[in-house]
């Protein structure tokens, strides 16, 4: 009987709130994130990142995770990142109610929710813009550009550093290099934001395989390349080296929303839009409209990251008794979303002699199912050794190699079965004994280019502020 009553008191104790359908305020946001940790402390955490908004407002990411706080070695990380323009809300709301909804079923033992939290650490960031999403509320949340802006009225999704300009130029000059290009950047054509700041830290810091930014205005998945390679701004397609990959990822999401991919829905209006029903509701992004500076083409060109962009419906403040139906609409395609990040293959790079995990090493992909054909866009091997190549069923001849070691390759074929994780393929490598008089010795060589200007400031100073990058700050 005491056992009983005890039992009842903890359950008390730990009476959530339950959620409601509504646009939440900044404060709200904080509440939901809070209420979902505390029904399922043992598998999330709520954190803020590196930066404030212009108004200072903290940018909160709820993870989920078996081990939250941590990268697991050949545990994959996903994240979704919404509201960036702070007049697109939809995805804020869908973001708060996919916590509370993978709490719940976690709890309640769904099985399929239960190994995609357990197989993967996700990440969501409802907002990265708070100040534009009151702007946009306090106006009435009908201008098409009212709180689009952060609080310095400038568009974060032409905020991020131009890698496109980088790697088109790489094209020119028959330079193979198409991966990790920060390192690369020598200007910037404006000041970074502190929500792109923040962003750009959490990019370098956490190891995604997969992500999704979430906007509003139209009903389409978006693939890259966003920019054009010509500079035109319309109806050129701007291909990847993983279009095909791009492709099925976008259709992965399109196809499972209750009508993105409808050939018969209604479009949104222009005559681009108009396409896109026709076309399983996918499109390329510079085919679309080219724009510079985006986040998704930034996650790409930096990161090992894949990232699209969700564009959710051609209302960008949709009142909130349209919510609840919205989250029905999504709610298969977000979730079917995030168990792409378990195709292709992952394994670890490992020192044959020491058996430690290598990180740094590069996996090169050849296509050789068909007509054989090099991806010319490397992925590198993150903290411990552990690494994950996004593909497509198919035969591949993977290459893994780092200075100092033989390099190795494997043929694989790719199968993707539903609801399990990647296929794993290890590397272990050789390293190689040079003679003592064959090591360069350590000349302490510094990169000029940390000594020219970076935007108004030097280099050293941007590398002082971003390096190492800080652990993001728990809410407790």
């Amino acid at each position: 009987m005491v056992l009983g009553v005890v039992f009842i008191l903890a359950l008390l104790s730990t009476k959530s709130l339950q959620f409601e359908y509504k646009h939440h305020n900044n404060d709200e946001l904080l509440e939901v994130l809070q209420d979902v940790n505390s029904k399922c402390s043992n598998i999330t955490r709520v954190y803020t990142l590196s930066e404030n908004s212009v108004l200072g407002l903290p940018l909160y990411v709820i993870e989920f995770s078996t081990k939250p706080g941590r990268h697991e070695i050949l545990k994959p990380e996903f994240k979704y990142i919404a509201n960036m323009h702070g007049n697109e809300v939809l995805g804020r709301e869908l973001l708060l109610k996919l916590a509370d909804y993978l709490c719940d079923e976690y709890l309640t033992g769904n099985p399929q929710i239960r190994s995609l939290i357990h197989m993967t650490r996700i990440h969501l960031m409802p907002s990265m813009n708070p100040d534009g999403w009151q702007v946009a509320t306090d106006t009435g949340g009908e201008d098409y550009l009212l709180g689009r802006t952060n609080n310095n009225s400038v568009d974060l999704n032409r905020n991020f550093p131009d890698l496109d300009r980088i790697v088109f130029t790489n094209e020119e000059q028959h330079i193979n290099h198409n991966n990790h290009l920060l390192e690369d950047l020598t200007s910037l054509e404006e000041p970074l934001q502190p929500e792109t700041k923040a962003v750009i830290r959490l990019i370098m810091q956490v190891p995604f395989v997969l992500s999704a930014n979430l906007h509003g205005g139209d009903l389409v998945s978006n693939y890259p390349y966003d920019d054009s390679r010509s500079g035109r701004q319309t109806g050129e397609y701007a291909a990847t080296p993983d279009d095909f990959t791009f492709r099925h990822l976008a259709l992965s999401y399109s196809l499972y929303h209750a009508d993105m991919a409808k050939p018969n829905r209604k479009s949104c209006g222009d005559y681009e839009s108009m396409r896109f029903p026709k076309q399983q509701g996918i499109t390329n992004g510079a085919k679309w409209y080219s724009l510079e500076g985006g986040m998704q083409d930034f996650n790409y060109l930096s990161s090992n990251d894949f990232e699209i962009t969700l564009e959710l419906g051609c209302k960008k403040y949709p009142p909130a008794d349209e919510l609840q139906n919205e989250w029905e609409r999504n709610k298969n395609a977000l979730l079917n979303f995030i168990w792409q990040t378990h195709i292709g293959i992952k394994g670890i790079v490992f020192d044959i002699q020491s058996k430690t995990g290598i990180p740094g090493v590069v996996i090169h992909v050849r296509n050789i199912t068909d007509n054989p054909y090099d991806i010319d866009h490397d992925i590198t091997s993150v903290h411990d050794g552990d690494y994950y190549r996004l593909l497509t069923p198919g035969k591949y001849k993977i290459t893994a190699y780092r200075d100092g070691y033989l390099p190795r390759s494997k043929i694989v074929t790719v199968t993707n079965k539903p609801f399990e994780e990647a296929q794993r393929l290890d590397f272990p490598l050789q390293p190689i004994t040079m003679p003592p008089y064959m090591v360069a010795p350590n000349n302490n060589y510094i990169n000029s280019k940390l000594e020219d200007e970076f935007d108004n400031q030097q280099w050293s100073n941007w590398a002082e502020e971003s390096e190492p990058i800080p652990e993001p700050i728990a809410v407790q």
